[in-house]
């Protein structure tokens, strides 16, 4: 995805090719959906820049792009793999604890098994949890 905004300082480490975090508002997702597709390139025209905090932080980066209802998403073609930002971990790694549990990893595995949306409290909240059963893809 190659961005364009005036917060072009903030966006270096993200062009080289560290994954960030972008989301669309419940209000907004008719707007973009048909324009946003997984593995694909765009070019985003017009969007905010927060930084991220919070727990399970999907990425490292310090900010994530919000988009606006004058969001405007372009057609570009497609960046080099090496700027694709999807670095799988190994499946031993999550087993054994050493990887950092305050951000999300990438895994290539199977899924088995899927259950239903049970409600837990979590920070005093009521919130939705799934759980998903995985197998190591070799």
């Amino acid at each position: 995805m190659v961005l364009i905004d005036s917060y072009l300082r903030h966006l270096y480490s993200f062009c080289s090719g560290v994954k960030i975090t972008m989301s669309v508002k419940k209000n907004l997702v008719n707007q973009f959906d048909a324009f946003l597709s997984q593995g694909s390139s765009k070019i985003l025209i017009n969007f905010s820049l927060n930084p991220s905090c919070g727990s399970y932080r999907t990425t490292i980066h310090p900010y994530k792009i919000g988009f606006l209802s004058t969001t405007r998403v372009r057609s570009c073609d497609a960046l080099p793999d090496e700027l694709t930002g999807f670095q799988p971990v190994n499946y031993s790694d999550i087993l054994d604890g050493s990887l950092n549990t305050d951000y999300l990893v990438d895994l290539i595995c199977q899924i088995v098994e899927v259950t239903p949306f049970e409600f837990v409290s979590a920070n005093g909240k009521d919130t939705k949890k799934i759980s998903v059963e995985l197998r190591n893809e070799k």
